[in-house]
């Protein structure tokens, strides 16, 4: 199956990741030790230019949207269309939640938040939209006794990350980072938050002893060094240029894709999403259903960001389709 519905760039880590981590596996029948959570943490911070103390290190962003209820807002805003499960963790926990919800271009505009809210959540660049928001924009939505959480899960596959907050420490915003993304670390569960120590606190609160294990805590120290940090702007800049041709690609075929497009995925418009889900499923090509984000319909998909190759195979089976 060639699989353009994960975003996940490619199917394992680097082998330079993959030997630092094999290196730990002889140490795995001890506990992880204060001092290698700390490396990690003082590793994160260096590379955001962030104190260690303002770094939570997580089992994935999947527990840091987890721990968000942990914050007990009376009303939060949820900026859709957008990744769903920090509102389904907000609303599981019995915390009232209304949607922001964009029209096309899907560009947000602070004044549409109400002003009641006191936790709003946003992505950054967003998924699906492929959208990135200028950090004015976000800086906007702070008020006070409010709390602003920024899911920049995908901010790393952004050249130069312009609007990225990871390295401003406001008292009232959280960054939210997944090392799943450009490492293709999936099935080992790394990210971290960015934070005010007392907000970090709040979250931190009744979670287990050793929360991370120890290749958890190698990979975080591991991808955050500046050798790594200067592989991933590589990543950044080689995406882009492929996102550039696959935008051309399609288009030409006639499929409409949202632009600009700033993060690793599309979000394409087709005449029945449906069936061209199916019949490019019939030709081993897999795409992401897009209707499952609130504000989107069935005719939306999301495609992630491929190499020529690739592509090629998946425009010479959307012309099979026969919907244009």
């Amino acid at each position: 199956m060639l699989d353009f519905a994960v975003n996940v760039r490619g199917s394992a880590p680097p082998e330079w990741l993959r030997r630092r981590l094999a290196d730990r596996l002889d140490s795995l029948g001890r506990y992880p030790s204060a001092e290698e959570d700390r490396r990690a943490r003082c590793a994160v911070a260096a590379r955001h230019g962030r104190e260690p103390d303002e770094v939570l290190l997580l089992a994935g962003a999947a527990e840091g949207f987890a721990m968000v209820p942990r914050l007990a807002p009376r009303l939060a805003a949820v900026v859709h269309p957008s990744f769903t499960e920090p509102e389904l963790a907000l609303r599981e926990a019995g915390i009232a939640v209304t949607r922001v919800l964009l029209d096309p271009p899907y560009m947000l505009d602070a004044a549409v938040v109400p002003d009641a809210a006191d936790l709003v959540v946003v992505g950054n660049p967003t998924n699906p939209t492929s959208v990135l928001h200028p950090a004015e924009t976000i800086h906007a939505l702070r008020a006070p006794g409010r709390i602003i959480v920024v899911d920049e899960a995908f901010a790393d596959a952004v050249p130069g990350e312009p609007a990225s907050l990871a390295a401003v420490a406001a008292p009232d915003v959280l960054v939210l980072r997944s090392l799943t993304k450009t490492w293709a670390l999936a099935g080992l569960r790394c990210g971290y938050f960015l934070g005010a120590p007392e907000i970090l606190a709040r979250l931190n609160h009744g979670r287990p002893h050793w929360p991370l294990g120890t290749l958890q805590l190698e990979a975080i120290a591991a991808t955050a060094e500046p050798d790594a940090v200067a592989q991933e702007h590589e990543s950044a800049l080689r995406i882009a240029v492929e996102r550039d041709a696959m935008i051309k690609r399609l288009t030409d075929i006639g499929v409409h894709v949202h632009t600009p497009a700033e993060a690793p995925f599309l979000l394409l418009h087709v005449p029945d999403g449906e069936l061209l889900r199916k019949h490019l499923a019939d030709k081993g090509i897999a795409v992401r259903r897009a209707d499952t984000f609130p504000g989107l319909g069935p005719n939306h998909l999301r495609v992630a960001v491929r190499g020529a190759a690739e592509v090629d195979e998946l425009i010479t089976a959307i012309r099979t389709a026969e919907l244009w």
